[in-house]
């Protein structure tokens, strides 16, 4: 795991900003690279000296949405039946795609907020949001909230462990499990918030 964390420092401090950008792009998007290892080792690189805390996070954040458009646009543009005919060749099986399609129409548009901060669905949640042909603002805004604070947190993560990079998955995994919990929150709160909402218009 040491030399793999070494390996993924060095080729970061290589790429720089754009690099972080393009790898985010690709984790937002139909090839899953995870971002807890992208993040956490530029998070390190700050802590070292070689990058700058605010241009990592925000080429981190926009790189995930530039990936959660070309998701949007493709499945706007392709529909389902191109979508799931070729998705399998980029990992998106039909039983995958019902799965987000279906958290994304029981919570509403809030659902590209939440399913930012959630593994597998982050990365699937614009689809359904393409087809449904949401709101160009509401996406924008959701996706950027939402990878912002994952973004930052895992940014973090790399910051504060500094020389302790065996420790960067380690925690990684953690702050999974951390938002998972505050994800799951968000939506109960959300679900209780929709009876009043429907009252109030009654």
């Amino acid at each position: 795991m040491h030399d793999i964390i070494n390996w993924l420092v060095e080729s970061i401090g290589a790429m720089g900003y754009p690099g972080i950008f393009i790898l985010m792009a690709m984790e937002s998007s139909v090839i899953p690279i995870p971002s807890e290892v992208v993040m956490p080792p530029a998070g390190y690189l700050v802590h070292a000296g070689k990058m700058d805390m605010l241009p990592v996070i925000l080429s981190g954040t926009f790189g995930s949405l530039f990936g959660a458009y070309l998701n949007y646009f493709a499945s706007h543009y392709l529909g389902r039946p191109l979508l799931l005919k070729y998705g399998k060749y980029v990992w998106i099986t039909e039983e995958k795609f019902a799965k987000v399609e279906t958290f994304f129409l029981r919570h509403g548009e809030i659902s590209t907020f939440i399913g930012r901060l959630l593994p597998v669905v982050r990365h699937l949640i614009s689809l359904p949001a393409g087809l449904a042909g949401m709101n160009h603002f509401k996406f924008s805004l959701y996706t950027l909230l939402g990878a912002g604070i994952w973004v930052t947190i895992l940014t973090w993560i790399g910051y504060f462990i500094g020389s302790n990079q065996d420790l960067i998955m380690q925690y990684s995994h953690q702050a999974i499990i951390g938002v998972l919990i505050l994800s799951a929150l968000l939506v109960v709160i959300y679900i209780k918030m929709q009876p009043k909402k429907e009252d109030e218009r009654g």
